[in-house]
């Protein structure tokens, strides 16, 4: 493979993932299709409204289960992306020009497809003067404009650190802010070259000092050993973390990092063990667990701990 699927040439990094072949996944690696009612009805709505959602697009594993529950999650601010992670399936460029009619669209797509919670996601737009503040906070805004009883949660990019483009987002309030890490210190300049560790952590500060529930991911199999798996869980706690997921990373082409294990069920098993100890509000963790995986009954489960807290 000398070109990317957009016809540019290939990045001498991703040249060399190219040389390594496409792992076969494991026994374990696999899910059945369940359709119930709920999927059934969001899939033909989703159908006959030519609607749009991550869900759909990435080819997510538990779309059955999340539309089942109502939920669903949607990419904001283009399909191309200002900065390159390893694992990320998005391409890397210069984006076209902010629409900033999207968030009314995803507040009707919302609506339409009756979401109990919702999910909004996007691309790093540096472009941007703002870096997109702005369109983060809007979606939030419109949805809640017009879905008062639905849940969002809005998974961000690092903005820079700039605590007033971080604030200008915080000031949506959304019922869950995410930011996520992804992976160990040791490998996270390979993986998340344009992002810096400490300062992912500092977002996730900054959003609890906010007094918004906070999130966060990390993703196995690019390289870390167990030891540092529990060592990032213990910086996201005490960065300020309520939630957190833990998934096995999925190469999403060859010119993507390669993977370097496949986690059996159990170690993530005894993450989840762990990060429970330490005190997360919420934890999933599992081969086919993704950052949105039953995202509203995570919060869920975290509006119960806190209440019991209190009480």
């Amino acid at each position: 493979m000398s070109v990317a699927p957009d016809g540019r040439k290939l990045l001498r990094l991703e040249a060399r993932n190219a040389q390594t072949p496409i792992e076969r996944k494991p026994s374990w690696i696999k899910t059945r299709a369940k359709m119930g009612p709920n999927y059934t009805d969001l899939k033909g709505l989703v159908r006959r409204e030519g609607l749009h959602t991550v869900c759909e697009e990435a080819g997510c594993p538990n779309i059955y289960e999340c539309w089942e529950d109502r939920e669903a999650t949607f990419l904001i601010g283009g399909e191309v992306c200002t900065r390159r992670c390893a694992f990320c399936l998005i391409d890397t460029g210069k984006p076209k020009k902010l629409d900033r009619d999207e968030p009314r669209r995803v507040a009707e797509s919302v609506q339409t497809m009756e979401l109990r919670y919702s999910t909004v996601t996007g691309v790093t737009r540096d472009d941007l003067p703002d870096e997109g503040a702005w369109l983060y906070a809007e979606t939030v805004r419109a949805i809640k404009r017009l879905n008062p009883e639905t849940g969002v949660e809005l998974l961000i990019p690092d903005f820079s650190g700039k605590p007033d483009l971080l604030t200008e987002v915080f000031e949506s309030r959304p019922e869950v802010l995410a930011h996520n890490v992804e992976t160990v210190p040791r490998i996270f300049k390979i993986i998340r070259p344009a992002f810096n560790y400490q300062r992912s952590l500092d977002v996730l500060t900054q959003a609890r000092d906010f007094g918004l529930v906070t999130k966060s991911n990390l993703i196995l199999g690019m390289g870390e050993t167990p030891e540092e798996i529990r060592s990032a869980l213990t910086d996201l706690y005490e960065a300020g973390a309520e939630l957190v997921t833990i998934t096995q990373y999925l190469r999403p082409s060859p010119r993507h990092h390669p993977i370097d294990r496949w986690v059996k069920p159990q170690e993530f098993v005894e993450h989840a063990q762990f990060a429970e100890e330490l005190g997360f509000a919420g934890v999933m963790s599992g081969p086919l667990v993704r950052s949105s995986y039953r995202a509203g009954r995570l919060y869920k489960q975290a509006m119960e701990r806190r209440a019991t807290a209190r009480s």
